[in-house]
Order: C-alpha cells, then sequence, then structure tokens
C-alpha cells in the first residue's frame, strides 16, 4: 500500500521542478528574444511563442515584460536559477577566506570576469534604453545599487586583512572598485577597444592592487 503522504510529496516536488524548468524556457527565450530584436520591440506574446507556453503562463510567473528583464539579469549573475544570491556563492567565501589580498581580489576580478561575459548584452539593453524607458532606468538603478553593496563587501573584506592602503578607508576602497569594476569600463575595453576578457581581468588586477591595496 503507498504511503499516501508519500505520494503527495513527491506530486509536489514534481510540480516545483516543473515550473523552475518553465520559468527557464520563458527566460532564456526573452534573453535570446531581447539580444536579437531588443527589449522594447519584444512583446510577452512572442516570448511565449519562443519558449512554448501560454502567455498566460508568462504573467503568470512574471507578471510583467519588465520582471522577465529582472530574472534574466539575476540567473545571468549567479549563472544558474539557484535561489543562492551572489554573496553567498562559495567563490565569495574563498575570497573571504583567502588571507592574502592580492589574491583574494584576483579571485573576486576572475568570476567578476565571467560574469560580466554572461550579463554585459543584456546590460547595455538596459543602459542604452534607461534614458527613454522609466522600467529600464529602475532596472539600471537596481543592478548600481546590488553592484555597491558587493563592491562594499569586498572593500570590508580587505579592510578585515588589514589589505588596504592606510590612507584609504573601506568607503573610500569601495567606490574606487564600485567605479573600476564596472559595466561601462568592461564594454569600452572588451567590446569598443577589443580587449579579450582576461585582458581586462589582468589590468583591472595592475590597476586595483596599486590604486587600494597595501
Amino acid at each position: 500500500m503507498s504511503d499516501p503522504v508519500k505520494s503527495v510529496t513527491a506530486r509536489g516536488t514534481r510540480r516545483a521542478a516543473q515550473a523552475r524548468a518553465t520559468r527557464r524556457r520563458i527566460i532564456d527565450a526573452a534573453r535570446e528574444l531581447f539580444l536579437r530584436q531588443g527589449y522594447a520591440s519584444t512583446t510577452l506574446d512572442q516570448i511565449a511563442a519562443t519558449a512554448g507556453v501560454a502567455v498566460q503562463t508568462v504573467y503568470f510567473h512574471f507578471g510583467n515584460k519588465a520582471t522577465v528583464l529582472k530574472e534574466i539579469i539575476d540567473v545571468l549573475s549567479v549563472g544558474d536559477d539557484e535561489p543562492v544570491p551572489v554573496l553567498d556563492r562559495p567563490w565569495v567565501e574563498q575570497v573571504r577566506e583567502e588571507p592574502d589580498g592580492s589574491r583574494a581580489l584576483a579571485i573576486w576580478l576572475a568570476n567578476s570576469r565571467v560574469i560580466f561575459g554572461r550579463v554585459a548584452p543584456i546590460m547595455k539593453i538596459v543602459r542604452d534604453a534607461a534614458g527613454a524607458d522609466a522600467e529600464m532606468a529602475a532596472q539600471w538603478e537596481t543592478n548600481q545599487g546590488q553592484r555597491y553593496i558587493a563592491h562594499h563587501t569586498l572593500a570590508g573584506q580587505l579592510a578585515d586583512k588589514q589589505a588596504l592602503r592606510p590612507d584609504l578607508s573601506a568607503e573610500e576602497a569601495a567606490d574606487v572598485i564600485f567605479t573600476m569594476v564596472s559595466f561601462e569600463v568592461y564594454h569600452l575595453l572588451t567590446v569598443v577597444r577589443g580587449w579579450t576578457p582576461e585582458q581586462w581581468e589582468r589590468w583591472i588586477h595592475k590597476i586595483l592592487a596599486a590604486a587600494i591595496l597595501r
């Protein structure tokens, strides 16, 4: 005789997995369309058709197009759809545990390069649309705020290691990191000037180490 509790649990687990897979199909479809034809030109109907779901399903999971875009950025920022924030990822713990400031910074920047490689094309769409679209402006500001929090965390960790220059506060170091490890600088060097992401990583480590570390 089957256990009814286990059966209900199994059905719930399957439904959750199916819902997660559906959300990911929608996110992937929207990302493809946004990159190919732009945010403003993409409709929820097109996203639904590309994902192979009804448009009502898109509304159910996300509510509107701006939320779809936010989810795309969140997934690209961490590399998957696990509900684990960037600052709770294992590589951030590696930065925290590394006693040497330069090596800790190198770990952070290596992972920043990977994140920028995933998210930069979408962030260009957001930045370019922010001047004329209130939702895109809000998304840009949200991303800037999240990025500052992350870099303030890094600056605090470097301060805890006694790795910062003695004439530099953690807040000042956070401002420098926030400015230099930015989408704008990454885009200028890797797209406008044709650097490889690895060149960017080596350069930004050299610049930041000279600017903020002992």
